[in-house]
């Protein structure tokens, strides 16, 4: 295995260890927007390292393991590094965006990134197949569209510690990445392009309703 891509997951893992053991030092690290909006911009940042909980944290890392090798891969370590670093903070941006209002907004975990990453694996190789509960087979674009949607679900419900708004900045960040690495991309996997974008278009279309 790649040693970027155990290095991440490393962190991740002992990080979110920290957090789950030490309650200040979750509280001090998680994206916080009354927190970061006082100056303490390192959450934007270190909130992608956080989870909620072990399961949280095995969801995100797997998937990570999943889809990694695909743009390392494809792209190279540096581009990688870009996809996963870029759409940490596009999810954070976009957060801020939606709730720069609600001073007491909280949220944590690696899925901007991860979704990031997940997006741009399937832009690059978009026949992927998965097996999920390692039984049942579904192509990866499916898993992504999916994956987003329940996200949107999450951001209705709000019922829980975990950064949905994150996954689409992410996705929107792996995405964009991608395509300027691979402009190729718009004329060999056209209609992949066109069907991830139809999640991010559904969010922006429910926020100019008022529906989020």
């Amino acid at each position: 295995m790649n040693i970027i891509l155990i290095a991440i997951i490393v962190a991740n893992v002992v990080i979110s260890y920290k957090g789950f053991n030490d309650l200040y030092f979750f509280r001090k690290y998680e994206f916080h927007v009354g927190s970061i909006r006082s100056g303490e911009q390192i959450r934007m940042l270190s909130s992608g390292f956080l989870h909620v909980d072990m399961m949280h944290l095995i969801f995100n890392m797997l998937t990570l393991y999943f889809f990694a090798p695909v743009v390392l891969g494809w792209l190279g370590n540096f581009s990688f590094i870009l996809v996963y670093f870029g759409s940490l903070i596009f999810g954070s941006l976009l957060t801020m965006l939606f709730h720069k209002n609600d001073y007491s907004y909280r949220a944590v975990g690696a899925s901007g990134a991860v979704t990031g990453v997940l997006y741009s694996a399937i832009l690059l190789q978009p026949d992927m197949m998965l097996g999920i509960f390692f039984v049942i087979p579904m192509p990866a674009y499916i898993f992504g569209i999916l994956y987003l949607l329940y996200s949107i679900y999450g951001m209705k419900a709000k019922n829980d510690n975990i950064g949905h708004t994150a996954h689409f900045g992410g996705a929107i960040g792996g995405y964009l990445i991608t395509l300027i690495k691979q402009p190729s991309l718009f004329t060999d996997h056209s209609l992949m392009v066109i069907l991830l974008a139809i999640p991010i278009l559904i969010l922006f279309g429910m926020a100019k309703l008022g529906k989020l």
